[in-house]
């Protein structure tokens, strides 16, 4: 069974070379709740979270809110695997795919179909199911013979397609995700969206950050305000939200 339960995680981030004495830090300091602290060597530490803990189970649709720096996008990376906690733990149960950064592992000088295998590669996708699956996913570009060229020569709206299209290739049991794919790209968007809205309603935990009310309120039943790397508020949807948003 799928489960999320993080456990009075922190994460720390030493700033090495900082000014001992800056007004900038001073403020900083103050701005971010005290997010900013110096150590006794004079190092300066930043507090990414700090004493996060909460359970997720089968069916949960979360929503992350909170302002810019609040803590968001680290507690994703934590849930992803990308970062380890400086402190507690953070326990997965279930295959986790990470849609933080789709265009992780692309190599620009390497074909399409070579970064197929890059990225898949990148997401722990099996050679078996690769190759079950790579005609599918290099149809789904819709970059025919493009898909020899080098990476570097695509528009950014085709090399977005790539991307797309093999980091959704995988069905999940737990999809994390800062804020909701958009390809930019008006003949291929729609096809997207489709395709990403059935990971989203068929993987068992979705975790999702994101500035928009409306969209956090048609996908998500329980929502986690972070502010100064802790939650502030953690509950159904139609309560965090109208609290958040004012």
């Amino acid at each position: 069974m799928a489960s999320i339960i993080p456990t009075g995680v922190s994460v720390e981030f030493p700033v090495f070379n900082a000014a001992s004495r800056s007004l900038k830090n001073r403020v900083l300091s103050v701005a971010t709740g005290g997010a900013i602290d110096r150590r006794v060597d004079g190092h300066v530490i930043v507090r990414g979270l700090e004493d996060v803990s909460f359970s997720v189970n089968e069916g949960d649709r979360i929503g992350l809110v909170g302002h810019n720096g609040s803590g968001k996008t680290t507690l994703l990376r934590v849930l992803s695997g990308i970062y380890r906690p400086t402190s507690g733990s953070a326990v997965i149960q279930g295959e986790c795919v990470s849609l933080i950064n789709i265009s992780l592992g692309i190599d620009p000088e390497a074909t399409g179909r070579e970064n197929i295998r890059l990225r898949a590669a990148m997401m722990g996708m099996r050679p078996n199911e690769l190759r079950e699956q790579f005609d599918e996913i290099a149809e789904f570009t819709g970059l025919g013979d493009f898909l020899d060229m080098p990476f570097r020569t695509y528009s950014s709206g085709m090399q977005l397609r790539l991307a797309f299209s093999t980091s959704t290739a995988i069905r999940p049991e737990i999809l994390v995700m800062d804020e909701w794919l958009s390809t930019g790209d008006e003949d291929f968007k729609h096809k997207a969206d489709r395709r990403l809205r059935e990971i989203v309603e068929t993987t068992k935990i979705l975790v999702l950050a994101s500035h928009s009310c409306d969209l956090l309120r048609k996908n998500c039943n329980r929502i986690l305000w972070m502010e100064h790397g802790r939650v502030r508020m953690d509950g159904p949807t139609d309560e965090v939200l109208p609290a958040y948003f004012g």
